[in-house]
């Protein structure tokens, strides 16, 4: 990128890197069959229990000083099997549940060979950094499993810090890390609420939300500067917004040039 072009690019992680809500639904499913054959659950008890742990995960508010996250979540199960199948709590069996849930979700997260490809080849003339929200452990462990350390000159998470997305300060701390200041930083991510309006918040250069569904926003989300449906879009964008400013550019010399005569 030209020098005053973009320096640095920031990447959400879930739904955008990594197919998360995909490596979920596969975990369920899992779940589902262990309950079936194992427990001797009909189906559609199995699917409730499951339907209702998910149903918590997105009601999720953890406070890691009071909880860690794995109590918090066989809790989840927990609840969730007494509130189907009712009788007495059945921590063991919400234990179970829980492992076998987060086993199988992060064994089925990975970072695409295309994707790795586009990171290696971006990472060339640009400094790339993680950036992801929620807690400190969940985070850690699935950054660990899809093996993303290697493509990112810094890696951010939301748990470990006073504010996650989209509060200003996470993004300037990340400008910070890499020593670049906000106008020559991109966003890049799924959530409209965390991702771009954080990237607004923060003045970053510019915001390119990743809309795989191609779905029309509501009228009250914030407004992205690019909406791309396959994170694998990027470097086009980029390669845009780098022509754009060079026009600029041109421009500006011009009309400097016309100036002066």
């Amino acid at each position: 990128m030209g020098l005053h072009g973009v320096k640095a690019v920031f990447f959400d992680l879930d739904n955008t890197l990594i197919d998360t809500a995909a490596a979920g639904r596969r975990a369920i499913e899992e779940v589902i069959s262990a309950l079936q054959s194992k427990h001797h659950h009909g189906e559609a008890e199995a699917r409730a229990i499951c339907d209702k742990v998910q149903a918590k995960l997105l009601k999720e508010c953890h406070d890691p000083a009071k909880m860690c996250i794995t109590d918090l979540r066989i809790s989840h199960w927990e609840e969730a099997i007494q509130e189907t199948i009712g009788g007495e709590a059945n921590r063991d069996l919400a234990a179970e549940c829980y492992y076998l849930w987060k086993t199988t979700r992060l064994q089925h997260l990975t970072l695409a060979e295309d994707t790795r490809a586009m990171l290696t080849e971006l990472r060339k003339g640009l400094r790339l950094l993680l950036l992801t929200n929620g807690d400190r452990q969940t985070q850690r462990e699935k950054i660990e499993a899809c093996a993303c350390q290697p493509y990112f000159d810094a890696i951010v998470v939301g748990g470990e810090q006073k504010e996650e997305k989209p509060a200003p300060s996470i993004f300037h701390y990340c400008c910070d890390l890499l020593g670049v200041q906000p106008a020559e930083c991109v966003m890049v991510g799924d959530s409209l609420d965390t991702d771009i309006q954080g990237g607004l918040n923060a003045g970053l250069k510019a915001t390119v939300w990743l809309n795989k569904a191609m779905t029309a926003p509501v009228d009250t989300s914030p407004v992205p500067h690019y909406i791309i449906s396959s994170v694998l879009d990027l470097p086009a964008v980029l390669e845009k917004m780098e022509h754009s400013m060079n026009a600029k550019l041109e421009t500006d010399h011009m009309a400097g040039s016309d100036e002066a005569h």
